[in-house]
């Protein structure tokens, strides 16, 4: 007995330890280029890097911010979907637990006690007789001895499907704090664009007012003051869209906070906002490998490759087993007096002679294989074209505000000049109307453009790997 155990442990410790007959993994080459895109739109981002290499913070760092900071803090406790993405995995790392168990010897222990009369008619003494038998037995029941290693490459196969669905989870709470941040600043420029309503609505009804009673003494005409009212009115109209676009804003950020967000934590206007810090983009391959996507994406490739190793050892025997030691006596009494040892061995090997299954299941692997690759390849051609992108716009949108921020100062001096001109009747109210229509589109697009910038400093963040979930 004692021999026995040594020697099944002794095989059970070599064969999981042995080899499997799944390719050898070799990272492919990334099919982007070595450098970023360094053409005019470009230039200006990338003289703004100071590293070689990108060393992303984790988002505490990152966002200065202190009430956004509170809100993705409670969106990672609360919300719904980074749940999901943490049951899953949970769940795979079982399922891995379940798939390395195989390899494992399966030992029970059982017992059974059985009467059984047997009639004179079919009894070899010519006599009716009662039957006994009682037993107690520690064996395994059809253990395969994973010679060829299809459990093993099962095994690694569920390893690297757990390990991908954990990098899923981190992209989950990557995404999650960007798209918190991306509402929290939506809602920043629709509050600050409600006042800009708000206030022009103000200006707008203390013109129509003046210009109401120059109306009624004689001064002004009808026509001025239906061009003022139009003024009012769009005033008015903004006012009440940039109000329901807030608190549209403000469900979604609910929403991805999981419960409804203090009001002490919302922001005010996108002027309180305190920005992010600016970060390097690095090389290609230091910020593309580190993307937590595609981890998952290769993940997934080597798990297609170890499934390539389980469909090979299909053409190859199974062995399995089945043994038990134990006792066995005619009375209870008897099971553990001397002689009433009992065992069984029962090996079995099977060969596959024909099974049509087989070559079509290999077949199957080895393209699951080039589906997994080119996942794994598209995922970092989009995440090559995400940091482009970002680093695009972040190398423009300084010009851009700062043009805009002229246009606006611009318009601010034509708007008091034409007001002042129609006051001492030099210009009808036309030169007044168009001139303030303008000034109100370039003040909303010099809104628009802070808000692009932050949140282009935002999604630059996620695109580079988000620095881990800390």
């Amino acid at each position: 007995m004692k021999r026995f155990m040594v020697i099944l442990l002794g095989v059970t410790i070599g064969l999981v330890a042995g080899c499997t007959l799944a390719p050898k993994y070799t990272r492919p080459a990334l099919p982007v280029p070595d450098a970023w895109p360094a053409n005019e739109a470009y230039r200006k981002s990338l003289a703004m890097d100071t590293a070689s290499v990108a060393q992303t913070p984790g988002w505490r760092a990152f966002f200065a911010d202190e009430n956004l900071c509170g809100l993705i803090e409670t969106a990672i406790k609360n919300n719904r979907d980074l749940k999901l993405a943490a049951l899953n995995v949970e769940r795979a790392r079982a399922m891995y637990g379940i798939q390395r168990a195989e390899l494992l010897p399966p030992v029970h222990a059982a017992g059974s006690g059985s009467k059984t009369r047997v009639p004179a008619d079919l009894s070899a003494i010519g006599k009716s007789y009662v039957s006994e038998q009682y037993s107690v037995n520690l064996g395994l029941s059809a253990w395969e001895i994973d010679f060829f290693g299809r459990i093993r490459s099962l095994k690694d196969q569920a390893l690297e499907e757990y390990l991908a669905t954990k990098e899923a989870r981190d992209s989950a709470q990557i995404g999650l704090i960007s798209a918190v941040a991306q509402a929290y600043l939506s809602l920043a420029a629709d509050r600050e664009a409600l006042k800009l309503a708000r206030s022009t609505l103000e200006a707008q009804q203390a013109s129509y007012d003046l210009i109401k009673q120059r109306y009624d003494v004689g001064i002004a005409t009808e026509l001025d003051l239906m061009r003022i009212r139009t003024q009012v009115e769009t005033a008015r109209r903004d006012s009440a869209l940039y109000l329901q676009q807030a608190a549209i804003d403000e469900n979604a950020l609910n929403l991805l906070v999981g419960a409804p967000a203090l009001s002490t934590l919302l922001p005010a206007d996108l002027t309180s906002v305190v920005a992010p810090q600016e970060l390097s983009c690095g090389i290609p391959s230091d910020v593309l490998l580190g993307r937590p996507d595609i981890q998952q994406a290769e993940h997934r490739l080597k798990g297609a490759v170890a499934n390539i190793g389980a469909a090979r050892a299909a053409f190859f025997p199974r062995i399995s087993l089945t043994t038990t030691t134990g006792t066995a006596s005619s009375e209870l009494s008897g099971l553990f007096e001397a002689g009433s040892r009992a065992w069984s061995f029962g090996p079995q090997i099977t060969l596959p002679i024909f099974d049509a299954r087989i070559w079509p299941a290999m077949k199957v692997s080895k393209i699951d294989r080039e589906i997994a690759l080119a996942g794994y390849e598209k995922a970092i051609q989009t995440a090559f074209k995400e940091v482009s992108d970002t680093l695009a716009t972040r190398g423009m949108v300084e010009e851009q505000l700062a043009a805009q921020q002229s246009l606006v100062d611009a318009l601010s001096a034509a708007y008091r000049l034409s007001d002042a001109r129609y006051t001492r009747g030099i210009d009808n109210y036309l030169s007044v109307l168009d001139a303030h229509r303008s000034l109100f589109a370039a003040q909303q697009g010099l809104v628009a453009l802070r808000l692009v910038k932050l949140a282009n400093q935002v999604r630059f963040y996620a695109v580079l790997g988000g620095g881990g979930t800390e």
